[in-house]
């Protein structure tokens, strides 16, 4: 987990449940594991928790949408929790379906890209999921035989927390299996807590777990890939146009400077010519009339 998200968990204190919904909602460019989702999905059995949960799940899907992912793995982990969760999961949706069929018009472009086609799409299956009853309950069944298939080798007999945060014996679900902490039964009356056994490694449980996990990691590859080539080509054209611009200014430079010589040059006869005609002094002068009558009476032979 980044370092920034854990200092966020500590500092809004938030809850186990919580912190796992934003750990499956968060903007990092892959998706949550199944496993996650699964563990999310067991603790909406239990009615805080399932309160936490929803609450988040919403604060996520009226995010902004530069937080598109937010939206985007908020409403896939919804469609998990939906079909494999406690039956209130999908009685809330329908109350404010309202809020899910609104992202049918989500938007976000960033350089010409349109990243909100896969959170439209997704809104568009919810929805239309969550009005068609018979169709959801279909689909509910095979997600969860599918799931009670896939843990059938599993621990045995494994208890969960119910409601009321004690311990119930009886047919195993689903989810039991996939609870956050498992614990199994003890006949202590304090019900001390015993060390989880993990049965999967770490490697398994960042490793698609379905083809549906598995398209949307590619997915979401894809798409954090297009987004640093296109950082990239932004930042590179940026450059270019920074080295362009620089080139243009020194080349209208150039030709200001060249248009001010010309200017100058076009100028300068005219400036002679002025200085010649009105400030050198004349080159002959009039004979007073002093000098003329004095010279008047002579005659030349």
């Amino acid at each position: 987990m980044p370092i920034h998200r854990h200092i966020k968990n500590v500092v809004h204190n938030y809850t186990d449940a919580e912190r796992k919904v934003r750990e499956a909602t968060s903007n990092d460019p892959w998706g949550p594991s199944s496993t996650l989702m699964a563990e999310i999905a067991d603790k909406t059995h239990n009615v805080l928790a399932f309160t936490e949960i929803m609450q988040m799940i919403w604060r996520r899907l009226n995010d902004k949408s530069k937080n598109w992912r937010h939206v985007y793995k908020a409403l896939v982990l919804l469609e998990y929790i939906i079909k494999t969760g406690s039956d209130k999961v999908a009685t809330q949706c329908r109350e404010n379906i309202h809020s899910i069929e609104t992202l049918q018009d989500f938007e976000y472009f960033e350089d010409g890209k349109d990243h909100g086609h896969n959170v439209r799409a997704k809104a568009r299956v919810l929805s239309s999921l969550l009005r068609d009853e018979e169709r959801f309950h279909e689909e509910r069944t095979q997600a969860l035989n599918a799931r009670d298939r896939l843990m059938g080798g599993g621990l045995g007999t494994i208890t969960s927390a119910n409601s009321f945060g004690s311990f119930s014996r009886g047919p195993r679900s689903p989810m039991s299996a996939y609870s956050e902490p498992t614990h199994l039964e003890k006949k202590s009356p304090a019900h001390s807590r015993s060390p989880v056994i993990s049965t999967n490694s770490e490697l398994d449980s960042v490793r698609p777990q379905s083809i549906g996990e598995e398209q949307l990691q590619l997915q979401l590859a894809i798409a954090i890939s297009k987004e640093e080539h296109d950082r990239e080509e932004r930042r590179r054209r940026t450059e270019e146009a920074k080295e362009e611009a620089k080139v243009q200014m020194a080349l209208e430079q150039s030709r200001r400077e060249d248009q001010t010589a010309k200017d100058a040059q076009s100028k300068l006869p005219r400036l002679i010519l002025t200085f010649v005609l009105f400030v050198r002094p004349p080159l002959s002068y009039p004979l007073s009339d002093k000098s003329h009558s004095k010279f008047s009476g002579l005659e030349w032979r």
